[in-house]
């Protein structure tokens, strides 16, 4: 399982970068584009938001390389040596939340789609912040039957 299992989708030749550069452009702000040159090696064009995207992915994954090779304690207790926030979740909640981060990790390498991790990691972590900001201890009120059908103004 690798980064690159599906990069690149496109490719070009350099020639179609000089003649067509919005074209080729704006296929590199939707996937990859290989660029292949004969004078040199081909070049992988993408959007900021595709490199990042993959070197958020890269730190995650050394991190969770980090977890496993520590074998003391659950891989929740490892994953929070090296996620200090998820310290602020529940034991059982910590436990949910390794998993979940390692499924994640999972399906964003098979797949070359490093959101899938990045968004559980986001949402896990922002889950933490706000368990810390005392947000989960607020008494809900939930309304069921007809106390939910009431239609309600927008503001």
């Amino acid at each position: 399982m690798t980064i690159a299992a599906n990069l690149p989708i496109a490719t070009r030749r350099s020639s179609d970068l000089s003649k067509h550069p919005a074209e080729v452009f704006a296929e590199a702000e939707n996937h990859p584009v290989t660029v292949t040159r004969r004078d040199g090696e081909a070049l992988v064009l993408m959007s900021q938001r595709e490199a990042e995207g993959r070197a958020r992915l890269l730190d995650f994954a050394a991190q969770l390389i980090t977890v496993t090779l520590d074998d003391s304690g659950t891989l929740a207790e490892r994953m929070a040596k090296s996620f200090p926030w998820m310290l602020a979740l529940s034991p059982a909640d910590r436990e949910t939340c390794a998993q979940d981060l390692v499924d994640a990790a999972r399906a964003s390498f098979s797949t070359g789609q490093p959101h899938l991790a990045i968004a559980e990691l986001t949402s896990w972590k922002e889950t933490a912040a706000a368990v810390a900001a005392g947000l989960g201890n607020a008494d809900l009120e939930w309304l069921d039957g007809d106390d939910a059908a009431e239609a309600v103004e927008r503001p």
